[in-house]
């Protein structure tokens, strides 16, 4: 049987999403959970990979497990073995060829921007003290739909076959009720995403709400397909993945 998990985690104290030898990943701590709780080597296949420091409130991966068990039973044993940081809310079963990965049809992430230093939000936001223009930023946003091929955003020398990405929705919001508003959200949602494409789409929009390039140069950057002409990468403690479409599972 193969099952789907879905969970959360305040990816801090992560070395992101996937195992390595020398590191604490989100994954390796759930393998070791679900093994010894099912006394089973059990292997989570996630829906994606999260750098260090990036947290999820909606993730999924998928397992394969023969026996039958309590759900709800298994769910409470695995959030009161596992670290506060990461929670376990659901276990789906689905059809043995599902897959957390590649059956995912949209994903989408949000950006926390805090522009008033807050003691509480310095691992949950990036403290950003500099005017931005929202509109404006909002307008180089909308320049996204006009293109496919991102790999001026893209971290360089990254295995993959092709840099195009079709983003559904990109968009800045202004959050929070203290402080005069002083949260700011983007989102943004595509059918995939490339290796530290939201930081680095997040850090030439800042460019933009500083007025250090214009929306013309927002769009030339993006048809030059060179990394080194777009902006810096902006922290990874500000990058939430929120969630994840399925075409079988209901959100």
């Amino acid at each position: 049987m193969r099952y789907f998990i879905q969970l959360a985690y305040n990816g801090t104290l992560y070395h992101g999403w996937q195992y390595q030898p020398n590191a604490s990943s989100v994954q390796e701590t759930l393998n070791k959970a679900f093994s010894v709780i099912l006394n089973a080597d059990i292997n989570l296949m996630g829906a994606g990979r999260t750098d260090t420091g990036v947290h999820a409130k909606k993730m999924y991966a998928h397992f394969d497990f023969e026996p039958s068990f309590d759900i709800e039973k298994l769910i409470h044993k695995l959030n009161s073995f596992l670290p506060k940081d990461i929670v376990v809310y659901d276990i789906i079963p689905v059809a043995n060829d599902a897959h957390a990965r590649f059956d995912a049809t949209k994903r989408t992430y949000e950006y926390h921007i805090n522009t008033f230093k807050d003691a509480f939000l310095q691992e949950q936001s990036w403290y950003f003290h500099q005017k931005l223009d929202v509109d404006l930023m909002n307008e180089a946003a909308k320049l996204l739909f006009n293109h496919t091929d991102f790999q001026c955003f893209s971290k360089v020398n990254t295995d993959v076959n092709t840099f195009d990405c079709t983003i559904f929705e990109a968009y800045w919001t202004r959050a929070g009720a203290e402080q005069e508003n002083n949260k700011l959200v983007f989102t943004i949602s595509a059918n995939r995403f490339l290796r530290n494409m939201v930081r680095a789409i997040v850090g030439t929009l800042v460019n933009v709400g500083i007025h250090k390039i214009t929306l013309d140069d927002f769009n030339d950057i993006i048809e030059s397909k060179n990394r080194d002409k777009a902006g810096f990468s902006v922290p990874a403690h500000g990058l939430y993945l929120t969630e994840i479409d399925y075409d079988y599972i209901k959100n």
